[in-house]
């Protein structure tokens, strides 16, 4: 990796670039979750758009290598459907209420699975549990309006894409390119990348 690329990818303070990749939604469903989020007091409502964590938080001492890894997982992936249901949460371990994936499950794991090897490896606190945050780190009285609220929520959507995230300086994700299943790479600008 070059010094610039080093640069853009936000490794300058000295440590390695974190990845994350992550299964977006349809803009619809996305908008819907992301006022029931604000709903319930979620500050990170507006910052974090509703998905599936695939890989989170990973360091890569090879940004390219870690990419190409992504990439090549995503051209191996046919589009596949994915139904929320209902509202779990994680505590008392962690406030975090979720919406539960109930199609689609075992291709997130597997996923997972395929996307956590070579140069994203690396030890997980916890096992791996698809799932849709719908509200994290606030009162328990709003983890319960949200476990409440949504628990006779449903929706089906096919996703055909995943996100490749980093990390950057300022304690953001920056999605750097939208991964099309079986298909061709795109920046976040939507442009295609060469050799893609």
């Amino acid at each position: 990796m070059t010094e610039a690329r080093s640069e853009e990818l936000g490794a300058q303070d000295g440590h390695p670039p974190l990845v994350g990749v992550i299964l977006g939604f349809p803009e619809d469903v996305a908008e819907e979750l992301r006022g029931w989020r604000a709903s319930f007091g979620d500050p990170k409502a507006k910052l974090i758009p509703a998905h599936i964590t695939l890989v989170t938080t990973t360091a890569t001492d090879d940004w390219d290598a870690a990419a190409d890894h992504v990439r090549g997982i995503a051209s191996r992936q046919a589009p596949f459907r994915v139904t929320i249901a209902g509202t779990g949460s994680f505590r008392p371990v962690s406030d975090v209420v979720f919406l539960k994936v109930a199609e689609g499950f075992e291709e997130c794991v597997r996923l997972h699975a395929e996307l956590q090897r070579g140069p994203l490896e690396r030890e997980l606190p916890f096992p791996y549990h698809p799932h849709v945050t719908v509200a994290h780190d606030v009162e328990v009285d709003r983890l319960d309006a949200a476990e409440e609220a949504l628990k006779n929520y449903s929706t089906t959507f096919t996703v055909a894409s995943m996100g490749l995230y980093e990390h950057d300086a300022d304690g953001l994700w920056q999605l750097r390119e939208e991964l099309g299943f079986g298909g061709i790479a795109t920046t976040q600008d939507g442009s295609e990348l060469d050799g893609a």
